[in-house]
């Protein structure tokens, strides 16, 4: 019963959450870019075939290597406290 109370809190909570729909800059929202039919540029971009050396562009956004680091932390510690308490458990027995 616990467990579906939590599940039902966070899906309500969830349903508040602005969706994330990307507009083109210098629009204001809900007003969307130009249809790509008219730009044939980005038509032929499109269909191009992916180079093999082909990068993650530069978008100049927050350097996440501080995030990464703590989250690989958070799920060592995790597991480690998980295997000591399976060890702990088993020895008691």
């Amino acid at each position: 019963m616990l467990t579906a109370l939590g599940a039902t809190t966070l899906l309500a909570a969830l349903w508040f959450v602005p969706s994330a729909n990307a507009t083109a800059p210098g629009h204001p929202e809900g007003a969307s870019a130009a249809p790509a039919a008219a730009e044939p540029a980005v038509q032929s971009a499109r269909s191009a075939p992916v180079a093999a050396s082909a990068e993650l562009a530069d978008t100049g956004g927050v350097d996440t290597t501080p995030y990464l680091l703590g989250g690989t932390l958070c799920l060592g510690l995790g597991a480690g406290f998980t295997t000591f308490s399976v060890r702990r458990s088993r020895a008691g027995f």
